[in-house]
């Protein structure tokens, strides 16, 4: 068996951007907190806990947690799609005798449900996971490279010593990716099977 490779999930597996921006805003109307978006919008991908830390106390995060996931429940299926090359590079890892691991700063009940409905298998999943903790579980199960759209992403793959595959369908560009230590950067996912079979 290769070494497992690791993907993140929103923006970089999945297109969740409206249906998470969709479900502050239902977080924001039916609480009255004033959310700005665009700022939830260039932190995408950390924990849900950690963006509504940004607009509530400490004390109100796990009523405003209660009322984003049933938003999101409601809205994540009509609103989430494939990322164009996700499918084809899963199964390239497979194809090369690997694991195709997504670890991911969602909650375990959405992350199943976004794979589920867009059609993606991975063989383990890892949750609840941002930073550093993507980096301890890449290091324990030996990833050989890790995908992800977040210079955080970038930076829990060295960590690991694994490669670091930034793709820029999220909200960060080549050059933020780069400095965060991406190994290689793709606008695609859809230019990773060739680049992967290049160097198993």
């Amino acid at each position: 068996m290769g070494a497992p490779v690791g993907f993140d999930l929103d923006m970089t597996l999945i297109d969740s951007r409206r249906a998470v921006l969709s479900s502050f805003a239902g977080v924001a109307a039916d609480t009255g907190v004033a959310i700005d978006l665009a700022d939830v919008d260039r932190r995408l991908g950390i924990k849900l806990e950690d963006e509504l830390s940004h607009w509530f106390a400490l004390d109100d995060i796990p009523a405003a947690v209660a009322v984003y996931r049933r938003h999101y429940a409601g809205l994540s299926a009509d609103l989430t799609v494939i990322m164009p090359g996700a499918r084809e590079a899963m199964a390239a890892v497979r194809a090369a005798g690997a694991r195709a691991v997504v670890i991911t700063a969602k909650y375990v009940v959405p992350a199943r449900a976004s794979l589920d409905g867009v059609g993606l298998v991975a063989d383990d999943l890892y949750t609840e996971m941002h930073g550093p903790e993507k980096g301890v579980i890449l290091e324990r199960i030996g990833a050989g490279a890790y995908v992800g759209d977040t210079p955080a992403d970038m930076a829990a793959a060295r960590a690991a010593g694994a490669t670091a595959v930034g793709v820029t369908t999220g909200s960060f560009t080549d050059t933020e990716l780069t400095a965060a230590g991406a190994d290689v950067v793709f606008d695609s996912l859809e230019r990773f099977p060739k680049w992967y079979s290049s160097i198993v």
